[in-house]
């Protein structure tokens, strides 16, 4: 049976290693020594607010015609000066902790034995247990999506704690300053309260934790800025948090929190079963052993290996996945580091990187069966569309709308750029942006959705593509110039700017075609649908390139620079289904021969995963499984089940632990409308398992997923929200290709014998 959960027996050294929790606003990070521990308080929306509130994109729309005939004459450095504005490259607004809640045993604390900590994936709790030989302590702690409330219990036969709260964590600026206070408010309770104030300027004023302690059998003092408990049985502390443009409001936090019972057991009854459910539609096995499955985790991480796929550490990795990116998805999606940080000074601010970073981490909200936590990324773009109308319309004078390389999540202007980083010519981040609502909608059906929130947006993109597509080439195709594949350039010459990067003219393709598509659905827009597709009809087609691979610029005399940790051009392939083996034979081999081509670069984790995704599309189970040992294999995942961007733990980054379930699950069941196929890309570390409970594009649930290669036999059970045929595929199986017909909220089951 799989493991829902992860323990260890050994507390966690250092913030990387602690056992998280969190709603999707609040998240907790839970480490150190049991006489000496800390849980790092966190929250969504707490961004250090620097000089970009006050910058917008250029104004360079007067200048583009000009910039287009310097690439076209190849001189790209010179195009890229032109449409930028001489500015330094600027940075979002950086994501930060929020404050520690310290919990320090008072004098000649005992001695610890049986140490166990532990996450329970199903209900969000963390647990941490020890004995001094004969009695038994206990801290648990999670953070509730119904009472928006983190929670901490500490229960022990003699409590002696000081309880505080502080701004205390490593790398923070000096000119963000804490103040601490604790009260004490009668009837064995206190109140703590931290306070943060950032320097003076444009944006939020104060961030601010409110913690209610409330004391069992025993009595609570105040002295300075700590509560001091002795002899009690039970503590149990509840937290809110808040971050404003004006001073906090600190008595709200209290009265919001005096609201609430102080019962443990009561708030986790109201939280585990709306968390629970979400988490529990998902379940992966991969025949691992009975004694490999329960592992503690530093032994688990052992089973790693650079040549093999171990199928207790992945079915771990496909779980804790699932749980950490619905814990970190709630008021907005996951940033870089999810929702947990636990030093100031994130790399690339914390915040959110649109090129690739964000649409790998969502990979699995859908097909792992949470389509509900597409709701905060599609809230993200909502609050920012006006944002980009505004990029499109002062960088390229168009209507419709240009997203930004990347976001701090408050706003989605496009400022961050210089010279040698032109992300003003990046074409495609719209389309690749709202990619993973079209697939929202493909899966669910959500027609009131599409209507009212995707399809407008939709819109936006094809109409930025038509004004835009405004030059052509000598055999009349549509020519994207300037255009920019992330975040590398042409092999050859000076400059990164060009002209036809694959991914804007998959992009724009797609664009166009899916916009005509769901307004010929809804039944709108019909003139400016056949628009639409007459414009993709004129773009140029893809390139095969002198090595037989797809290049990275569909134009003449760009060649593709071979080593580095994007992909962007395989965008055709994943996630867009333009490429495949089936309907595109000759293009998707020339797909894959650009994968094999494309050097590690750094070995960044979302690169690697990146390709893994590509190679389970090409159902090429032998690369994607490379891939995913990339990240297995060299020292990227931290106790916590956390993993970072490079090897050996460098940079804490929620990427691969985010994206691992989608690869897993793309590796296992591909979908597009009317086909679902099972086992596509099937690793040989994997001859029997099972899979449940996965949506598919084509909007039906794969209900289960059973295979045994030895005894030569698959078994899949389909539902469909109503009646309709689909084309179920195994390209193992006897009858590689069959036609089922799917009755409304029917179960049906299928065997198919492997050939």
């Amino acid at each position: 049976m799989p493991v829902h959960s992860v323990h260890d027996t050994q507390p966690a050294d250092r913030w990387e290693n602690a056992f998280l929790s969190g709603n999707g606003e609040y998240g907790i990070m839970v480490f150190g020594h049991p006489h000496q521990e800390r849980i790092v308080h966190n929250h969504h929306r707490y961004v250090l607010p620097n000089e970009s509130l006050t910058m917008r994109p250029p104004a360079v729309a007067d200048r583009l015609e000009h910039v287009r005939d310097l690439i076209l004459a190849g001189d790209r450095e010179r195009a890229q000066r032109e449409f930028s504005d001489g500015r330094a490259m600027a940075w979002t607004q950086s994501f930060h902790p929020g404050h520690v809640l310290h919990l320090d045993a008072q004098a000649e604390a005992g001695p610890v034995e049986g140490y166990h900590r532990g996450t329970d994936f199903t209900t969000g709790e963390v647990r941490v247990t020890w004995t001094d030989g004969e009695r038994e302590w206990q801290r648990r702690a999670f953070v509730s999506r119904t009472d928006a409330v983190a929670v901490v219990e500490i229960t022990g036969p003699r409590l002696d704690l000081v309880v505080r709260l502080s701004g205390e964590l490593p790398g923070r600026p000096p000119e963000v300053t804490f103040s601490s206070s604790a009260e004490a408010t009668g009837d064995g309770e206190a109140c703590l309260t931290v306070v943060g104030a950032y320097p003076p300027g444009p944006g939020a004023a104060e961030f601010a934790g409110v913690t209610r302690a409330v004391v069992t059998g025993g009595r609570v003092t105040v002295k300075a800025d700590a509560a001091r408990v002795e002899g009690a049985t039970r503590v149990v502390l509840l937290t809110r948090m808040d971050r404003s443009p004006t001073p906090v409001d600190v008595t709200g936090l209290r009265t919001a929190l005096l609201a609430l019972p102080a019962e443990y057991d009561a708030l986790l009854a109201r939280h585990a079963p709306v968390h629970g459910e979400l988490y529990g539609r998902a379940e992966l096995t991969l025949g691992a052993s009975d004694g490999d499955s329960p592992l503690p985790v530093g032994e688990l991480l052992a089973l790693a290996d650079p040549e093999t796929l171990n199928p207790a550490l992945v079915e771990a990795l496909f779980h804790s996945g699932r749980y950490l990116l619905l814990s970190s998805s709630g008021v907005l999606p996951p940033r870089l580091t999810g929702l947990w940080l636990g030093a100031w000074g994130a790399a690339w601010s914390g915040d959110y990187t649109t090129d690739a970073n964000i649409n790998l981490q969502m990979a699995g909200a859908v097909l792992t069966g949470m389509p509900e936590l597409i709701a905060p990324y599609a809230a993200l773009i909502g609050a920012q569309i006006d944002d980009w109308r505004t990029n499109a319309r002062t960088i390229y004078g168009t209507r419709g709308i240009l997203a930004p390389s990347r976001t701090d999540g408050e706003h989605g202007l496009l400022f961050h750029l210089d010279d040698d980083w032109p992300w003003t010519m990046w074409l495609a981040g719209a389309d690749w942006l709202l990619y993973p609502l079209y697939e929202y909608w493909q899966a669910t059906g959500d027609d009131a959705f599409l209507a009212g929130t995707l399809a407008p947006w939709l819109v936006e993109a094809a109409v930025f593509f038509e004004d835009f597509l405004t030059r052509e080439d000598d055999d009349g195709h549509a020519v994207l110039v300037p255009s920019y594949s992330p975040e590398v350039g042409p092999k050859d010459g000076p400059g990164v700017a060009g002209v036809n990067a694959t991914m804007d003219v998959a992009a724009a393709r797609h664009a166009l075609t899916t916009a005509a598509g769901v307004c010929a659905h809804l039944g709108v827009e019909q003139a400016a649908a056949d628009r639409w597709r007459a414009l993709a009809e004129r773009l140029p087609p893809y390139r095969v390139d002198d090595h037989g691979a797809l290049a990275e610029w569909a134009w003449p005399g760009l060649a593709t620079a071979e080593d580095h940790r994007h992909i962007s051009h395989l965008y055709p392939v994943w996630p867009l289904h333009d490429i495949t083996p089936d309907d595109t034979p000759d293009l998707a081999a020339a797909a894959r021969e650009a994968l094999l081509r494309r050097g590690d670069e750094n070995t960044s984790a979302h690169g690697s995963l990146h390709r893994a995704l590509v190679a389970a599309r090409l159902k090429d189970g032998g690369t994607a499984k490379a891939n995913i040992l990339k990240i297995l294999g060299r020292n990227m995942v931290f106790r916590s089940l956390m993993t970072s961007h490079n090897p050996d733990l460098e940079i804490y980054n929620a990427d691969a632990a985010h994206c691992l379930p989608a690869v897993v699950t793309e590796m296992l069941v591909d979908s597009r409308p009317g086909i679902v196929e099972v086992l596509p890309a099937l690793p040989p570390e994997w001859p029997s398992g099972s899979l449940r409970g996965v949506e598919t594009r084509a909007g039906v649930r794969v209900d289960e997923l059973s295979w045994d290669v030895r005894e030569g036999v698959v078994r899949v059970v389909l539902t469909s929200p109503r009646e309709r045929d689909i084309a179920l595929v195994c390209r193992g199986a006897m009858d590689s290709r069959q036609t089922l017909r799917l009755l409304s909220h029917s179960p049906t089951g299928v065997i198919l014998p492997f050939a």
